[in-house]
């Protein structure tokens, strides 16, 4: 979350009369995440979250974000649910930006992740994919196989500014993965961005997920690979497989995972190091001056994907 378009008060009170919830008493800006302008806003019925999608959101993935959130709400998973206007659409324009109020969950994301935070993420995340049969949408996974190479070759060039020994790593990847990425495993609608910002927690408990605006439809096994990635390395880059092998057994015993998923998590786990590298890369090579959202380190993915092409098998991730 960030905040890239500035609001007025007559424009912000213009846009809030369109729905049944009150006059606004107050909007302040959220300055965390990297992709769209998001206000915490109150009115007088309560506190929701309004967020202005920016360019690098296509406004015609739109309908599937918000409908799937819908879909997540209305099957027993807690995650912003989109309002209504009084002409029954959730997505408006405001500022000449594409908008949505969205609920507001109660929670906080964890600074520090526990083997606690990971068990109970494994559950949560797998009732996300039960819950996720039926929706009627889908949408291709843009930053999966086919899409790196593209990317990839708009940060080569200047890879080397980074690390440099970072291109040769990337070509080296991109060439293995390019002949062995799994084909055929179950599959349904993923997060694809379930980072520990993007998941609250109240006590021993999942409050919510939020951040919706990179889902689409993959194997479930590679979101359980990005999980690994994001939730399972030590500050100290160190891989902890007492957290993974809490995520996964959490995640199994409300989904079973089969023997072809559990094969194929060391590739897909390189795979999700190479696609948040590459992301990462990018943004850090065309960070623009002055912005004031920080980048964030692709080189910590570079050693994650070192760590991943060492491991001899799943038995690395606990299982």
């Amino acid at each position: 979350m960030a905040v890239y378009t500035e609001v007025s008060d007559e424009e912000l009170a213009g846009f809030v009369t369109e729905y049944d919830i009150g006059a606004v008493t107050s909007c302040k800006g959220i300055a965390e995440g990297v992709e769209n302008s998001n206000y915490l806003l109150r009115t007088e019925r309560g506190t929701y979250i309004l967020t202005l999608y920016e360019k690098r959101v296509k406004p015609e993935d739109l309908p599937f974000f918000l409908g799937f959130m819908e879909h997540l709400a209305r099957n027993g998973i807690a995650c912003p649910t989109p309002l209504h206007a009084r002409d029954g659409k959730a997505l408006r324009v405001l500022c000449g930006r594409p908008a949505a109020i969205v609920t507001f969950l109660d929670g906080m994301w964890p600074r520090q992740v526990t083997p606690m935070h990971c068990r109970l993420l494994g559950e949560a995340m797998a009732r996300m994919h039960l819950a996720g049969a039926g929706f009627a949408l889908e949408r291709v996974n843009a930053l999966s196989l086919p899409g790196w190479r593209p990317l990839a070759e708009a940060c080569l060039p200047r890879a080397g500014e980074v690390a440099a020994d970072l291109a040769p790593l990337i070509r080296d990847e991109l060439d293995f993965l390019g002949t062995r990425w799994p084909a055929g495993l179950p599959a349904g609608v993923i997060h694809a961005d379930l980072f520990p910002d993007n998941v609250f927690f109240l006590g021993d408990r999942v409050s919510g997920i939020i951040d919706f605006y990179f889902a689409c439809n993959d194997a479930f096994a590679y979101e359980l690979a990005i999980c690994l990635n994001a939730w399972c390395f030590e500050r100290d880059g160190d891989f902890n497989a007492t957290k993974a092998l809490l995520m996964l057994q959490a995640y199994r015993a409300v989904r079973p995972i089969s023997a072809e998923e559990t094969a194929a998590l060391p590739i897909l786990a390189r795979g999700s190091a190479l696609r948040f590298l590459l992301t990462r890369l990018y943004d850090w090579l065309n960070h623009p001056a002055g912005a004031f959202v920080k980048p964030k380190d692709p080189l910590e993915y570079a050693r994650k994907l070192r760590f991943h092409r060492r491991v001899p098998g799943p038995g690395a991730y606990g299982i």
